[in-house]
């Protein structure tokens, strides 16, 4: 394994080596999430894949949770690679797989002692509800396996391993797809066995990425380095806590939204639904560049080279607005066939309702993607440089928005208008995330 030394060479060409390799893995990632999305619309119903939206800002809160205190803990650990101190590395490495467990157990117990509490939330509609539930209890199974599979890659990515990650994701990938095909098709399991077959591959994601660390002696780790260490598991609980608490309250907006949603007509759920598997599409290079940016800019911060910091960020800001421009123009122009390959129906009009409600509401997005690139570059600037607290905030100001505009369209009745509450949430984040960025970057000296 090669480690990436981000404190020196060209920020641009650092970021960019970085982030490739692990924008390659999110494209298998999601298209994996595609393929489970189209082969629940087309190979079990419209109303399966309705289900399936149903709980989706549900399920996003669990997985957010397990990528938050992953990404927490990950800022110490490319600040002590930063620093040259390998001790101290292996010492957080051991704490955070201890407080990783724990997550894992403790997050696990809640989602399945508390998932009719949630589907009553939600109000799921009673004619989803048993599709609803089936899926959301069998990946929710899975929360140990998205705990393992984000830490273990984010181990890898804060020392500057993005290709590792790459790889486990695209075999995982490629395991996913067949293994729905089978579960769906050949066994005919329905909405669960598209769920097990996604567990399966995370399980299988995690198991590659441990192969890599434990084949890379800096960071093998034992029973010495995970001995509990009240001051450092606290220290890791105060970086990981706020990004897993940003997470949860994006999906509590998200949900509120969803719960509007959820009043309408199941060919407008499935559309919506079909817009919102895309948006992992959307976002795919705004996720890979913000943690390049959260790796440079820790371990840059480790090394106190602050003005590195500044010319990464403001490279990492044009590079993200570039990409986000490419992508929205190429979803403007391709996305009506595109959210048409999770839509089928035997009523023609059923069909082409919710094809027409998926491509308004991806040309909304993709009109507004910078704005959610900018948003990326922002927070994991600040999250790298160990400020947590402000993209928490950032969390509250884009649960507001979402709430804000789920409350007025619920009174209102346009069904249209939920289109909006999601980019009025990056916008909102956005503003204060860039605000924030630069009162810090000021205070850097050079």
């Amino acid at each position: 394994m090669r480690n990436l030394n981000m404190t020196q060479g060209h920020p641009g060409k650092l970021l960019m080596a970085f982030a490739l390799p692990l924008m390659a893995g999110n494209v298998f990632q999601q298209l994996y999430t595609v393929v489970d999305t189209a082969i629940v619309g087309r190979g079990v119903s419209m109303e399966a894949l309705a289900a399936l939206g149903t709980v989706d800002w549900l399920n996003w809160m669990f997985l957010g949770i397990a990528q938050g205190f992953s990404q927490g803990f990950s800022v110490r650990m490319s600040q002590k690679f930063g620093q040259g101190d390998q001790a101290g590395l292996k010492r957080t490495l051991g704490v955070s797989a201890g407080l990783s467990a724990l997550v894992a157990a403790v997050t696990l117990a809640v989602a399945q002692l508390g998932l009719e509490l949630f589907l009553n939330i939600l109000k799921v509609p009673q004619d989803l509800r048993p599709q609803a539930a089936l899926y959301s209890r069998v990946i929710l199974l899975g929360i140990p396996a998205m705990v393992f599979y984000n830490f273990t890659a984010s181990v890898l990515r804060s020392v500057g391993d993005s290709k590792t990650p790459l790889l486990a994701m695209v075999v995982a990938s490629v395991s996913n797809i067949v293994l729905d095909c089978i579960a769906v098709f050949w066994l005919g399991w329905g909405i669960a066995g598209a769920a097990a077959a996604t567990v399966s591959a995370q399980v299988l994601a995690g198991m590659l990425c441990t192969l890599r660390i434990l084949k890379t002696p800096a960071l093998r780790f034992g029973r010495a380095q995970m001995a509990w260490n009240g001051a450092m598991a606290r220290d890791l609980m105060g970086l990981g806590v706020p990004v897993a608490a940003q997470n949860i309250i994006i999906s509590l907006g998200g949900m509120a939204v969803q719960t509007v949603v959820n009043g309408f007509e199941t060919a407008f759920i499935a559309g919506f639904t079909a817009t919102n598997k895309l948006y992992g599409i959307l976002e795919i290079a705004a996720i890979s560049y913000g943690y390049a940016v959260t790796t440079y800019t820790g371990q840059n911060y480790g090394a106190m080279l602050y003005g590195r910091i500044k010319r990464g960020t403001a490279w990492a800001v044009g590079i993200s607005l570039i990409t986000a421009a490419l992508i929205a123009a190429v979803m403007i122009l391709f996305g009506r066939p595109i959210t048409m390959l999770f839509i089928s129906s035997e009523d023609p009009a059923l069909t082409a309702a919710a094809g027409e409600t998926a491509y308004r509401y991806l040309t909304v997005m993709a009109l507004c993607l910078p704005v959610l690139y900018l948003l990326y570059a922002y927070r994991s600037a600040l999250q790298g440089m160990g400020n947590t607290r402000i993209p928490l905030l950032s969390g509250v100001v884009e649960f507001l928005m979402r709430v804000g505009a789920a409350l007025v369209i619920g009174v209102v009745g346009w069904q249209e208008g939920i289109f909006y509450a999601e980019v009025l949430a990056w916008t909102g984040a956005a503003v204060l995330l860039a605000w924030a960025y630069y009162c810090h970057a000021a205070r850097l000296k050079e």
